[in-house]
């Protein structure tokens, strides 16, 4: 059996690849969904000898199906937020202290000791829904930095001007974590020459703004912020674990998540580094539901394992995900 301290503890890149088989085989055995799905590509246990051999389950399964790797019960189910009509992913979670030690570590690994800072959350379509797990971690996070000017802010933007103002200015490091039309929102209120706030985008435009390339709305909000630099995080509803980049795009993952770039012609193939294809996503924190997770989003990958994330697939042609009905 694989344990929480085998996946957090994960030291090197021969570790990951002998754990993640394991965790391999144990969905396989485990997880009803995903093993007709690698039954359906002529995939299974015996035939599957490295980590290019794995099959990915394609993201929208969680919108169809029960991906669940595990008899215990069901501590929590995180929901995405979803356009009027169109179904949402349900991610059902029977180990709710593994999402707990992803975040708590993979934040600790890239920014440090949650104490040091003052959180201010700026998440209004993600605090106006039931179900979200980033409005679960940002809330651990605010609770975990002891901090009583730590919170989250809704539409009381002047409030919120007024406070990270005053932080900001007292010396207090602050990160500001938001959905980006919510921060784009906030530079149009007010002018700021920020020195001691990180600034963290988590994405999401929901209809409200026009979408944006990353290099355009970076600058844009670098200089409403007076920052020169925007942090972001790569997480989503179907994960238990959350990339981040400290600017320019460039995201860097913790020792047990890693990115894989399938050619977008075949989704059994991979792309060579620096060359554009769809994301997926190995997770395993995600030892519960499925660790091995195609995304439709697209991205490079670099010779140094950071990667970027450059759009989403066209929804009419997911050509990378194709393999959806079993």
């Amino acid at each position: 059996m694989i344990s929480a301290s085998d996946i957090f503890t994960i030291a090197s890149k021969k570790e990951f690849e002998k754990i993640t088989l394991k965790v391999f085989r144990h969905q396989f055995d485990n997880n009803a969904v995903y093993k007709d799905f690698c039954g359906f590509l002529g995939k299974d246990k015996q035939n599957v000898k490295s980590i290019k051999e794995i099959p990915f389950l394609p993201i929208q399964f969680f919108k169809t199906h029960e991906v669940v790797s595990s008899q215990d019960p069901v501590q929590i189910t995180f929901t995405s937020s979803g356009t009027t009509g169109m179904a949402t992913s349900r991610h059902l979670v029977t180990e709710l202290n593994y999402y707990e030690q992803s975040f708590r570590l993979a934040f600790s690994q890239f920014y440090g000791n949650i104490e040091d800072y003052a959180v201010l959350a700026l998440l209004p379509s993600y605090l106006e829904r039931e179900g979200s797990s980033l409005i679960y971690m940002v809330e651990d996070l605010i609770q975990g930095s002891n901090n009583p000017h730590s919170g989250f802010y809704l539409h009381n933007y002047d409030e919120l001007i007024a406070k990270l103002t005053a932080l900001d200015t007292e010396g207090q490091n602050v990160l500001l974590i938001g959905v980006t039309y919510a921060l784009l929102d906030l530079i149009e209120k007010e002018d700021f020459k920020l020195k001691n706030t990180i600034i963290m985008e988590t994405g999401g435009m929901k209809g409200r703004r026009r979408e944006m390339i990353r290099e355009e709305l970076h600058e844009v909000l670098c200089k409403g912020f007076g920052v020169s630099k925007i942090h972001s995080e790569y997480g989503m509803t179907e994960l238990l674990s959350q990339a981040y980049s400290l600017g320019d795009g460039i995201f860097e993952c913790p020792p047990w998540m890693d990115i894989l770039i399938r050619d977008t012609e075949d989704a059994l193939t991979y792309v060579d580094y620096g060359k554009t294809g769809g994301i997926n996503v190995i997770d395993l924190a995600n030892i519960n539901s499925c660790s091995f997770i195609a995304t439709q989003d697209l991205g490079k990958k670099y010779p140094n394992q950071s990667f970027e994330v450059l759009g989403r697939f066209d929804n009419s042609d997911v050509r990378g995900c194709n393999l959806m009905v079993i």
